[in-house]
């Protein structure tokens, strides 16, 4: 800070600070003049309102004069008076440099507590669920929640029960937060008619539990054949290709006709990016394995 600016605020807080005083000194002790009945004179609402004159109450009297006093120590204790770094000499810089050599050195005590720990009792952890679930909430929580219940305006999954597109063991999880997924369902708006994107939509709810008696849900099943080489002849899905299972009422994008409708004619794309090199494959793996632990509550129950 600049001579000149630290000048201007120091001149500033006298200048309040003085005010305040004579305010607290001399307002208990003026006399203001009052009419017969106590009251200045002024008057609103046609003379219904008239303003009165009392003197501070001692409540509000003692516990401003102890904020007064609380401010002025501030200022002797820490910077904010111009330049002044205060007696006790202490910075912002200087305190998150201390924040950060105490997370480093807890950092460094899970790492070593971790040494050595499988995936799945990493899993089952309660210091590395601890530490996974805060990495989760700064890195991957504005797509998935919080909690990890998904987004569907976004295409993110629920990481929470047992539907997993590329598969839901230990391994499949760690991949997915290492490396990303890349999933694409191709739109099919191009070379079926509505009639057809109406029938097939019509199958594939069926297939969850939907009505599959109707013309249309019957009509579908002929077309649902272009549908097989990623999803199978029952539907159950290809982790492999990312392909969802269509019978187990997990909808990614909604669970309404239109819904099913809107995905095969427009097609639908998601990418989950990888994290390795963010993150780091230490920490990316735990957080992974706080992943595992939600959709596998018995896995992450301390043996």
């Amino acid at each position: 800070m600049s001579d000149f600016w630290s000048g201007w605020v120091m001149l500033l807080i006298v200048v309040n600070l003085s005010i305040t005083v004579v305010l607290f000194l001399w307002a208990p002790r003026v006399e203001i003049p009052t009419q017969e009945d106590g009251t200045t004179g002024h008057v609103w609402a046609h003379g219904v309102l008239k303003e009165g004159v009392r003197a501070l109450p001692l409540w509000w009297i003692f516990p401003s004069s102890v904020v007064l006093i609380i401010s002025i120590g501030y200022l002797v204790l820490y910077p904010g008076f111009g330049a002044n770094k205060g007696t006790l000499g202490w910075t912002s810089s200087g305190e998150l440099a201390q924040d950060t050599a105490a997370n480093a050195q807890l950092g460094a005590a899970l790492r070593e507590r971790l040494r050595g720990m499988s995936f799945e009792q990493m899993a089952a952890d309660p210091a590395a669920l601890r530490a996974g679930r805060v990495i989760f909430i700064d890195n991957c929580a504005a797509c998935h929640g919080v909690e990890g219940r998904g987004n569907r305006a976004l295409g993110a999954p629920d990481l929470t029960d047992q539907d997993w597109l590329h598969g839901g063991d230990s391994k499949a999880t760690l991949a997915s937060v290492l490396d990303g997924r890349k999933g694409a369902m191709p739109a099919l708006g191009a070379t079926l008619s509505a009639e057809d994107i109406r029938d097939v939509a019509s199958y594939v709810l069926s297939l969850s539990g939907g009505p599959d008696h109707t013309l249309s849900a019957q009509l579908g099943k002929r077309i649902f054949t272009t549908c097989m080489p990623c999803h199978g002849a029952e539907g159950k899905g290809n982790p492999a290709l990312g392909a969802p299972n269509l019978t187990d009422r997990a909808w990614l994008y909604g669970d309404r006709l239109e819904d099913i409708m809107d995905s095969v004619r427009n097609g639908r794309t998601g990418v989950m990016p990888g994290w390795r090199e963010r993150l780091g494959e230490e920490r990316a793996t735990i957080v992974a394995a706080w992943v595992y632990a939600q959709s596998h509550p018995a896995a992450a129950k301390p043996k």
